[in-house]
Parts: C-alpha cells; sequence; structure tokens
C-alpha cells in the first residue's frame, strides 16, 4: 500500500518546507519522489502543515485495575485525536508493572486495544532489583520517589544506591521527597485544612528540590542515564547544568500554564503531583524549554472521574487528562509567537524518540516510521468537555480556545483519525529500543 501526502508544508529535520511525501506500508518510502511515482491514495495537504506524529512519554491509562478512569484502548484513541502517534505508559497501574511477566501481560493487552503505537515503564520496587536488571521490551526503569504507596515507594537511600549502580536501563523518577510532604501533611492537617490549595504547600518547592538534587547526584555519581519527569519549579532547573549528557528532563502542560492562582476557578481540577506551584514557575519552566536546559513536553496524562475529583480536599485525587489536548496547547503558543513550530515538534517528536532510544521514530526522514500528523495552524476552536475523547470526559481548560489544531493522524502508514472521526481498528505496535547504543543522549565517557 503506497499513499503520497501532496503540497504539506514538512517539518523535516533539517528545514521546514513543502515537500511530498510517499509512504510504502509502514514506512516513509522517500521525501519529494519523482513525478509519477506510483501510489494507491493520494492526500491532498494544501495549507497544512505536516508533522512527526507526537510522542508522549508519560501516560497514565489506568489498564489493567482502575478502567472505569481510562483504558488502553479510550487513551489511544484520546491520543489519536491530539496528534500523538506514540505513548509511553507508567507502571502503577494495579497490579503494578514490576516484573517481565506482567510487563509482557501489559503489551499483550495492548496489542488488542491501540491504535497507536505504544510501551511500557517497569517499576522499582523495594524488592524487585533481580527484575530490573534482566527487564527487556521496555523504554526503561520507573522509581516513585514520593507519591507511591506500598512497595513501590523507593526513597531508602540504599535501595536506590542500588537500582542505579546495578541496572542498566535508563531511569525516570517522580521526585518529591516524603519526609519533607508527611511534615508539611501533618502541620496542615493540624491547621486545619482550607480547600485545594493546601496542595501546593504540602507539595511544595522544597519537596521537588530535595528530591530532583537526590536523583540528579546518584545519577551522576553512578555515570546512568536518568530522565526527569514533570519538573514544577524554576529552583530544579538549576540541578541540570553540567550533567555530561547523562540528564534529560520534561515540563508538563499543566505545570507551564497553571498556577496556584488558578485553584481559586479550578479547584480540584487542577490538583496535580507535583504540584502546580507560581506563575514565576511557569515563566521559569518555558524559558528552560527555550533554552535547551528541558528538552521534551510530555502530558503525564492521569484521568479521574469528575465525580472522584468534585470530592473535598484531602479526600480529591491528583492527577488531570491532557493526552488530547496538548498538541494544540503548543501550537497555540506558536500562535501568540512564544516558541516556533520547529521548537514544538523537537520538544515533542524528536526529542522524547532520541531520550528513550526509540527505533524509527520522532522524524519525517526516509526509512522511519509512517507516524505523521497533519495540522492546521490557522484553525480555531475551543475545548469542551463534551467533545474529549478520554473515558473520563473533561479537561481543565475546557473553554479555552486554542489556535492550531490536528486534523488528520497517520499511524504506521495508516489514517486512525481524520477530521473527527476514528477507525478504531489496532493499528499501532510495539516500540523497539536501541539501549544497547547507548542512546543519542548518553555520556560518551
Amino acid at each position: 500500500m503506497r499513499t503520497l501526502i501532496q503540497n504539506a508544508t514538512c517539518v523535516l529535520p533539517t528545514e521546514t518546507r513543502q515537500a511530498d511525501v510517499l509512504i510504502e506500508d509502514s514506512k516513509i518510502l522517500g521525501i519529494d519522489p519523482p513525478a509519477g511515482a506510483a501510489c494507491d491514495e493520494t492526500i491532498d495537504a494544501e495549507g497544512l502543515h505536516l508533522l512527526p506524529g507526537i510522542i508522549d512519554d508519560h501516560v497514565h491509562f489506568r489498564d489493567p485495575g482502575l478502567t472505569h478512569k481510562e483504558d488502553l484502548h479510550t487513551g489511544s484513541l484520546a491520543c489519536a485525536a491530539g496528534g500523538v502517534t506514540t505513548f509511553l505508559e507508567m507502571p502503577n497501574t494495579i497490579p503494578p508493572t514490576t516484573t517481565q511477566e506482567i510487563l509482557s501481560a501489559k503489551l499483550d493487552i495492548a496489542a488488542s486495544k491501540c491504535v497507536v503505537n505504544y510501551g511500557f515503564y517497569i517499576a522499582a520496587s523495594t524488592e524487585n532489583l533481580d527484575e530490573l536488571k534482566k527487564a527487556t521490551r521496555t523504554p526503561g526503569i520507573k522509581i516513585f520517589i514520593g507519591s507511591s504507596t506500598g512497595n513501590l515507594l523507593v526513597d531508602d537511600q540504599d535501595a536506590l544506591e542500588a537500582i542505579f549502580a546495578e541496572t542498566t536501563l535508563p531511569i525516570t523518577a517522580h521526585c518529591e521527597d516524603e519526609a519533607t510532604v508527611r511534615a508539611n501533611q501533618a502541620r496542615i492537617e493540624a491547621e486545619g485544612y482550607t480547600g485545594h490549595s493546601d496542595h501546593s504547600k504540602i507539595r511544595n518547592h522544597e519537596a521537588a528540590t530535595i528530591a530532583t538534587a537526590r536523583a540528579v547526584d546518584l545519577s551522576r555519581r553512578h555515570k546512568h542515564r536518568f530522565h526527569v519527569v514533570h519538573v514544577s519549579t524554576a529552583n530544579e532547573i538549576e540541578l541540570f547544568a553540567d550533567h555530561g549528557g547523562l540528564l534529560t528532563a520534561e515540563a508538563c502542560p499543566h505545570h507551564l500554564f497553571f498556577n496556584v492562582d488558578d485553584y481559586d476557578r479550578l479547584g480540584s481540577k487542577v490538583q496535580m503531583n507535583p504540584a502546580i506551584k507560581t506563575k514565576a514557575d511557569n515563566e521559569g519552566l518555558f524559558a528552560a524549554l527555550l533554552d535547551g536546559r528541558i528538552q521534551v513536553v510530555a502530558t503525564d496524562h492521569a484521568p479521574h472521574t469528575l465525580e472522584e475529583k468534585d470530592q473535598p480536599y484531602p479526600q480529591s485525587p491528583s492527577g488531570l487528562p491532557a493526552v488530547e489536548n496538548s498538541l494544540p496547547l503548543m501550537l497555540d503558543q506558536v500562535h501568540q509567537g512564544n516558541c516556533s513550530l520547529d521548537q514544538v515538534v523537537s520538544w515533542m517528536c524528536d526529542a522524547p524518540a532520541r531520550v528513550w532510544d526509540m527505533v524509527g521514530k520522532g522524524r519525517i526522514q526516509e526509512g522511519y516510521d509512517a507516524d505523521l500528523v497533519l495540522v492546521d495552524l490557522a484553525r480555531s476552536a475551543e475545548i469542551r468537555n463534551e467533545n474529549q475523547t478520554t473515558k473520563c470526559g473533561w479537561s481543565p481548560w475546557h473553554g479555552k480556545t486554542l489556535t492550531g489544531w490536528p486534523v488528520r493522524t497517520i499511524v504506521m502508514g495508516r489514517t486512525v483519525y481524520a477530521d473527527g472521526k476514528f477507525d478504531e481498528t489496532p493499528a499501532g505496535t510495539e516500540v523497539l529500543f536501541e539501549h544497547e547504543r547507548g542512546g543519542f543522549w548518553a555520556s560518551t565517557s
């Protein structure tokens, strides 16, 4: 099967220009193929931009265990609606992904449900070091240094030293210092909770910075690749200098665009772990994206039902849905002149592919996978709860009008979403990782 995309303005690895892209089966066969090249389907993309498919390296799709909030099918449909062609899912499901057997079972579930490509992290626990040392078919190891329960909470220093010293896969971690969080919580609980804004007082700047500094120190001393997820404070960015290629970092839309002033308007809808911080932190995180100290934009898509979220604090759960709105949010920043389209493609396509050693992902290039998204940079539309694809059925950006939207999503050469309609047949494939190469961001020492 050959598909020719004509007349699009293409964001290529070294330039942005009008080009034709020829797809054969699941691969990009050529850029600007000869006139008259045989094809079975032609897509006229006049007036549209063609981007590599978005890679969201941080989602929670709740499958298995909590599928009333989201499952791998509905989550992957939400991805397709948002131009996301590949996701990497976190391991704190029920049961948690702590063994190769559980990881393989999740991959089997995904193969039968997902319309986009998929990969799954393996979780560190207090007792699974041997599993981590032999794990395969995974982007890396996720450690919860705070904000977890049971044996997924790993904040013992000896256990952390062993994981960084004795494993070889890239590591990522939720960094909030558990002792600081508990001390803050005890103080505020004694004073009496006043509302959801207490969440940012409990999970404050200090909690984030202490834990991130701890993890960065482990990475440097053990020369182990480490990716800092959902950076929430400007303070943490100061820790990222002189990392020798070992360290990368990610920002999420809620930490870029929401702050403590939004609690009065949105309440629990912006309750997250790590908590949202201040306007100064919003500005510091965006500045770090622009100058390269943060390389990746991902969502931490973590859906709960509105009934669950509407509980009073602290009963309300932390997390919000974002996967189908993250690209429009960033394209709107392009429209406002705050960043370039090339930068968005770097943050959401190329960089996550390189951080996690993905084979054939993140670029419009001959031989790469045909994971692509056509976007209309001139289209304006309002985010509405009733139009959300995610099973939880709401967005914290409800009522916000954005300019720049995906209109067609192609996964491994096949259109899975176009103008509001889905092909729900599973089309995604398991992501391949080439960790044996050391990775594009790895230290050369």
